[in-house]
């Protein structure tokens, strides 16, 4: 008997992507439910080979469905995922509406799966944000051989990382740059197309953005709350993948070699670093691709045990919808769940 699974949000770019990797991964779904806004009813999504009609998050029944995938956004999911959890159904929340939570666990399955186990305080489970989901999974078998002390990172992320209506934005600027048209800037604060914006999400008080605070708050409560950690993110003007510049400091001694070595053996890792033009992976390669990629590898000699790193990711699958199917694969496999009933 398999799981009956909800996806909120189905419309959305991570909706349509988790759908595709259910089906991909061949989760055991017996039945798989798109839901979205009443504006939305009706809407065709693609679920491997079949379609499905979104009906509306406002007016489903949760009762029998095992676990819900909330795509839908922080507000949606702040007002609705209690709700469902009351239900009986596991949310796995892809928002920041509940990172922070004490009592919702934080998770990266490569990374801190046992935390997975802590779900039933709330019968909800937070994805990470998608810069840090990559920058923990290369940064668990490192920490765990030689003991992070800090971290310096710069990211460069896509606009998909803001949603279908940024990815709208950078193509039309892009076609109105080519064709001298004027440029509209509606999503970002600046142009976009052949540029790059040094902020994402809003200023804090102390000069940092707070996507910049959550990749900071997230890695200390999924890794190690006493590595420190500073970020500066930017994006870029590429639709689908984000990349970092990482600088790490360790208590103990690692080589270049050391690392590249630890990180093959890391699960959800590829290495692909040559010392040649076009040794290293960029983001349109790692579009579509589930794994956390991490090219130029380097010894820092600025400072002791300092090691540099390139590291990049699908934001819209290893940042986010492929991580939030680990995570019920993880309820699955550890029996942490079961099926209410046999799906309609």
């Amino acid at each position: 008997m398999g799981f009956k699974v909800a996806v909120a949000g189905a419309t959305g770019n991570v909706g349509r992507e988790m759908l595709d990797i259910l089906a991909e991964r061949r989760f055991p779904a017996d039945e798989v439910i798109a839901l979205a806004s009443s504006r939305s009813i009706g809407t065709d999504v693609s679920y491997g080979d079949k379609t499905l009609k979104c009906r509306d998050l406002a007016n489903y029944d949760f009762a029998g469905t095992d676990i819900c995938l909330m795509s839908a956004g922080g507000a949606v999911s702040k007002e609705w995922s209690p709700k469902i959890a009351a239900k009986g159904c596991v949310v796995i929340d892809n928002s920041s509406a509940w990172r922070m939570d004490p009592d919702v666990p934080l998770v990266v399955p490569e990374v801190n799966a046992a935390a997975v186990a802590g779900f039933s305080k709330k019968n909800i489970i937070a994805n990470p944000n998608c810069s840090t989901a990559q920058l923990v999974v290369a940064l668990k078998p490192l920490h765990d051989a030689a003991t992070i002390k800090r971290v310096v990172v710069a990211t460069y992320q896509s606009v998909s990382g803001a949603g279908k209506e940024a990815m709208d934005e950078l193509f039309a600027q892009t076609r109105s740059i080519f064709v001298s048209d004027s440029v509209e800037t509606k999503k970002f604060p600046k142009r976009i197309a052949f540029n790059v914006i040094p902020h994402i999400d809003v200023f804090m008080e102390d000069g940092t953005t707070k996507e910049e605070w959550k990749m900071v708050a997230e890695t200390k409560k999924i890794l190690d709350p006493k590595i420190k950690l500073t970020a500066t993110c930017v994006r870029v003007p590429v639709f689908i993948g984000h990349s970092e510049a990482v600088n790490i400091e360790f208590e103990k001694p690692i080589s270049a070699d050391e690392a590249r070595d630890i990180l093959r053996e890391a699960p959800g890792v590829l290495v692909i670093d040559k010392l040649e033009a076009g040794g290293y992976i960029t983001p349109h390669e790692a579009a579509g691709e589930d794994a956390t990629y991490v090219s130029r590898i380097r010894e820092d000699p600025t400072i002791e045990n300092g090691l540099s790193l390139w590291c990049v990711s699908d934001n819209l699958r290893k940042g986010a919808a492929l991580n939030a199917i680990q995570i019920a694969e993880v309820l699955v496999n550890r029996k942490l769940i079961q099926p209410k009933r046999k799906a309609a």
